[in-house]
């Protein structure tokens, strides 16, 4: 032996022995990796160094340490978290190596008062953070050995890096279960597509929106969902090459089929290829409610441009013929009431052409551009009424299986036209009446107040006064609705204008029937003129249409089997009230009660009194008779 190897003590035995226990050490530790490879490291180094105890931890931040593995008197212990004051590990953790062979628990007590040997070094990452510390311990001291401390610092930077790994791949699972939530969780739907387009991942919105299951993602095919006609097909191949050529596709409209009930959708598109070029990355929106509200936008605006075409091309303002005084009297008055908003109230018997006069109105007003939407009161049924005015939500009656607008949603901005609204229930009245005072309402079943910008023309051939005087119309409506009369005058009292009216007739549906007819028969006009018309201008066009199907001769005549003979109207008795005159509510109500009262015998009360008949308390029709001065014949007045 070396004269400078015997003065420094360390002998060949003593090389040999730290020799093996480096061997030792470094194979117990050379595979393992994580919680197996802390285990053998401090299993094998108390055994190498010949100390009771050994432990590896992870500094958790302030005074914490939690042990990774921990052998304890020739087992291994359960970890454990302690606090570091007050111990030889606080300086370890400060960064200082800590060797003290005895008097530990002279120098710490009380916390160490069993503990006599105490070695440990600190576990430092790349970039000198204290990351934990690796230490051994023993009840009896030990004597000073250079050995132990190279091995604790060769073993502690092996446990180290260890521990950086474990900390860096706890950090790259948390960032992919983040990654993977985002990925799930997202309100986009993505989706990875191999080149033959089977998924390979999907995440919740896409399986959503494409009506796939999750365990079917592995075994859908995303060109399956085209519709298999050539223009999606073909729109199709074009996103396809384009992502075979590794390029990036944006923005692409695709209609598809789900594939739980092959109900259409439509998707905007985006697909990014992956470098390696084996898959390629998709996100897409479902924008079929945008696509479809388009579409139906389109519908509904080709259908508003056809409704006013044929609205001016058959019902215009200025092709109306005519020119009695009562004609031009009504032109006159729907020209001055047209460009406000007021309510116009259109009256006239059947056949008068009170929706003309309507559709005349709405055209030459400010909203003529807006909808233009008509309801017939009298071809609905009382318990439709309320739905067809005001709508419905879903499941708010039997039968109501979706949501409903009505009428006056739909005529928004424009002009609602009540045909027949006398006809309007009572329960359908109150409604209305709100609707004309407040411009608001909710569908029924449903609790959202929904405001309204409509004008409302009604038209009717009933006597409103009378209904009122009876009971079977509100009298508050009908003054929400008599804003601005129009009467119509029958055709009977437009006598100059039958002769203007039948050669129109003539024109408008020869050539639709087949006939080529030059002129009118002298005696047929005079017939015309002198006819009583009680279906009005309706029942002329019937009568000029099928004479026209009947004639054969370039001269159009009409004989009794078309037109009946009747009593000339110019010599039959004249209406009680003239036509077009001004209606005094109360002296129709005064008529009425006291028709009423004569049918009755003047029999007030009763059964078969004329309250009852009337709709109203005995009082207060002896109320109304005393205001309207009605008295029985042998009564004097009050």
């Amino acid at each position: 032996m070396p004269e400078d190897a015997a003065a420094s003590g360390v002998t060949f035995e003593s090389k040999v022995k730290a020799i093996e226990l480096l061997r030792s050490i470094a194979e117990g530790t050379a595979s393992p990796t994580g919680q197996e490879f802390f285990r053998n490291l401090v299993r094998h180094l108390a055994e190498a160094i010949g100390m009771r105890h050994s432990l590896v931890s992870a500094f958790q931040g302030g005074k914490l340490l939690r042990t990774l593995a921990y052998w304890s008197n020739g087992r291994f212990a359960a970890n454990v978290e302690y606090e570091l004051s007050g111990t030889p590990c606080e300086e370890v953790i400060g960064g200082r190596d800590c060797f003290i062979p005895s008097g530990v628990h002279a120098k710490y007590a009380p916390r160490e008062k069993d503990i006599e040997a105490y070695f440990g070094v600190p576990l430092k990452a790349r970039n000198g953070q204290v990351l934990g510390h690796l230490c051994a311990f023993d009840e009896a001291p030990q004597a000073p050995d250079l050995r132990a401390r190279y091995l604790f610092q060769i073993f502690a930077g092996r446990a180290a890096t260890e521990l950086e790994r474990l900390r860096a791949d706890e950090e790259l699972r948390e960032k992919e279960d983040q990654l993977r939530d985002l990925f799930e969780e997202a309100p986009i739907a993505y989706v990875h597509e191999g080149i033959d387009t089977r998924f390979i991942r999907a995440n919740r919105a896409a399986l959503r929106i494409l009506g796939v299951k999750p365990e079917e993602a592995p075994f859908t095919y995303g060109r399956t969902l085209i519709p298999d006609r050539p223009d999606a097909q073909r729109q199709l191949k074009g996103a396809l090459e384009s992502v075979g050529r590794g390029s990036e596709t944006s923005g692409v409209v695709l209609e598809l089929r789900r594939k739980d009930d092959g109900r259409q959708i439509f998707i905007q598109w985006w697909s990014k290829p992956h470098p390696s070029g084996t898959y390629t990355r998709t996100m897409f929106v479902d924008i079929t409610d945008q696509i479809l509200l388009e579409r139906e936008k389109e519908r509904l605006g080709a259908q508003n441009l056809y409704l006013r075409e044929e609205i001016k091309s058959v019902h215009n303002f200025e092709e109306m013929v005519g020119s009695s005084p009562g004609l031009v009297g009504v032109l006159r008055d729907v020209r001055r009431v047209a460009p406000t908003d007021v309510t116009v109230l259109i009256m006239g018997e059947t056949g008068t052409g009170k929706e003309l006069i309507a559709r005349a109105t709405h055209s030459a007003s400010n909203r003529a551009d807006k909808p233009f939407i008509k309801i017939n009161c009298a071809a609905l049924p009382a318990g439709l009424i309320e739905s067809e005015l005001f709508g419905h939500e879903r499941g708010a009656f039997s039968g109501a299986i979706q949501r409903r607008i009505g009428r006056f949603e739909l005529a928004n901005g424009g002009t609602l036209f009540l045909d027949e609204v006398g006809e309007i229930s009572g329960d359908a009245q109150l409604k209305l009446l709100r609707v004309l005072q407040e411009q608001e309402f909710e569908r029924i079943g449903g609790n959202q107040t929904i405001k309204c910008n409509v004008r409302v023309i009604a038209a009717t051939n009933r006597d409103l006064p009378m209904a009122v005087a009876s009971g079977a119309f509100r009298a508050d409506l009908f003054y929400r609705l008599n804003v601005f009369p129009v009467r119509l005058p029958p055709l009977r009292d437009r006598a100059e204008d039958i002769p203007l009216l039948a050669q129109f007739f003539v024109q408008k549906y020869a050539s639709k029937v087949g006939r080529r007819v030059n002129s009118i028969e002298g005696k047929t006009i005079d017939r015309l003129s002198h006819y009583d018309w009680p279906g009005n201008i309706r029942e002329l066009e019937n009568i000029v249409q099928r004479a026209l199907i009947l004639s054969s001769t370039p001269v159009l005549a009409i004989g009794e089997d078309v037109l009946p003979v009747t009593t000339p109207a110019a010599k039959r008795a004249p209406p009680t009230r003239p036509v077009g005159g001004a209606i005094d509510l109360d002296s129709i109500q005064r008529e009425h009660i006291l028709t009423t009262l004569r049918q009755t015998a003047w029999v007030v009360e009763g059964e078969r009194g004329a309250a009852v008949r009337l709709g109203m308390k005995p009082a207060t029709l002896r109320y109304r008779m005393k205001k309207f001065g009605i008295s029985r014949p042998s009564e004097p007045a009050s």
